[in-house]
């Protein structure tokens, strides 16, 4: 009998080291990707409860993307090197997609002396942008048009962002949030921080249109976002 009770319980351990394997494969993993995801809800919050400035109310309710890099590093004079990790999440007919990870190097933007750490917001604004990050990489200021974003509580009528430009660009560094020119970065997708997050490979597309369902892991930021887009939109 005993001898009969060890062979049952050999076969089944596997299987049952198997099945919670299995499991976990299904479940977003806590990582880098994950704390990123709750940075970005926290740059995004922070920014938009400033009393007197913040990404404009008539702006961000037209995004039709929002992008979030935290903490890029730059770095150099005049000339710098920059890269960084960020998500992206676009309006779908169910609501915000869940996120699509993605790494931006090169360019420059603005006066910049010594190395420091920036946050960054980007806003995709139309159709034609919103093909350019749907895809595995694109330069910004080439491949789409930019423009820096307008800073306040409500933007003026006549500006880039309503004639043609089809990314809004902001950034934060020492508490001071401002619209800024990002000509000459490549965004292309992070592979890593997808598997590290999902469990799996799936393209930006698949993310951004809706194929997949939101996971629980990404709350932090869709909460975040549709909160601000929803008090935009009143």
């Amino acid at each position: 009998m005993k001898k009969l009770l060890l062979r049952t319980l050999v076969l089944l351990i596997p299987a049952s080291l198997l099945c919670t394997f299995a499991a976990a494969q299904d479940q977003p993993r806590e990582s880098k990707a994950s704390d990123r995801v709750q940075a970005a809800a926290d740059v995004l919050n922070e920014i938009q409860s400033a009393p007197d400035s913040g990404i404009p109310q008539e702006i961000l309710s037209k995004a039709q993307c929002v992008a979030v890099v935290p903490s890029m590093l730059k770095g150099g004079f005049i000339v710098g090197a920059k890269y960084g990790r960020g998500l992206a999440s676009c309006r779908t007919p169910k609501g915000w997609s869940t996120p699509a990870f993605f790494l931006v190097e090169g360019g420059s933007f603005g006066f910049q002396i010594g190395g420091q750490a920036v946050d960054l917001v980007m806003l995709i604004m139309n159709d034609d942008g919103m093909r350019h990050l749907l895809a595995d990489k694109f330069e910004i200021g080439a491949d789409a048009s930019v423009a820096a974003g307008p800073v306040g509580r409500h933007a003026e009528g006549n500006t880039d962002w309503t004639m043609r430009a089809q990314v809004l660009t902001y950034s934060r560094a020492r508490g001071v949030f401002a619209g800024v020119s990002l000509n000459g970065a490549v965004l292309k997708q992070d592979k890593d921080s997808t598997r590290e997050f999902y469990g799996h490979m799936m393209t930006s597309k698949a993310a951004l249109t809706g194929e997949v369902d939101p996971t629980p892991a990404a709350n932090a930021f869709l909460t975040t976002l549709a909160k601000w887009a929803q008090e935009a939109a009143k």
